[in-house]
């Protein structure tokens, strides 16, 4: 059985919703969520059950009307300065449409992102481009990548500062089949070889199969697990 240690990222009772009165719409109910350190966890759900929601809440991007989150052995409360410091340091992000700087290269996108958290940029943000297949886009603005080498580079960017979770939503949206089952194999070797807790959004069946665990979503709250 596991002890509260064993556990990276706990959502407990996470309730959220936007609009007022009759346009009042409630996204999560009371949503619990447990995941264990070194885990790749696959959430699936149709559109508009609340994944991204949850994805926004578990990566402190948005806060809960209720319920908290704890990331470590931090309880997350409303504190920005708080939230922005744990963001930084323990949270990788990687989103759909990349939010690559389309003025810096990919080697300045990922040196970026690691001086805003304060850290000296070294020999890792070539490191991880090797791995990830990208090295050859090294000095090239986003507009001269392909979508799939974007995508790569997006994920070397959310590594780069060994964040304790990684958080991908639908990191495979953008890509043909070959390029996202090529991404998933680099996300799960990150897994299995470094350790690396991963929580992933995807509508895809066969991609949530390279996770170790799968939760589904249905209006706001999880249904079933597998």
């Amino acid at each position: 059985m596991a002890s509260y240690n064993d556990y990276i990222l706990m959502a407990e009772g996470v309730c959220k919703s936007y609009g007022r009165g009759a346009a009042r719409v409630e996204v999560l109910h009371e949503l619990d969520l447990t995941v264990r350190k070194g885990e790749f966890l696959a959430i699936m759900g149709p559109s508009g059950c609340g994944k991204s929601t949850l994805m926004h809440i578990l990566g402190l991007i948005s806060t809960p009307d209720d319920g908290f989150v704890t990331i470590g052995s931090e309880t997350v409360t409303n504190d920005n300065s708080l939230r922005t410091y744990l963001r930084r340091t323990m949270i990788g992000l990687v989103f759909q449409r990349f939010n690559l700087i389309s003025v810096l290269n990919a080697q300045d996108n990922i040196d970026m992102s690691l001086r805003v958290r304060g850290i000296r940029p070294d020999q890792r943000t070539a490191e991880l481009l090797e791995s990830l297949g990208v090295s050859h886009v090294a000095k090239r603005k986003p507009s001269e990548m392909s979508i799939g080498e974007q995508q790569r580079v997006a994920v070397a960017r959310a590594l780069a500062h060994r964040p304790a979770v990684l958080l991908a939503d639908e990191p495979t949206g953008s890509l043909d089949s070959a390029s996202g089952h090529a991404l998933m194999e680099i996300l799960k070797r990150t897994n299995r070889d470094d350790g690396q807790t991963i929580v992933m959004i995807t509508h895809s069946a066969e991609l949530a199969r390279f996770a170790d665990r799968t939760v589904h979503m249905q209006d706001g709250v999880l249904i079933d697990h597998q």
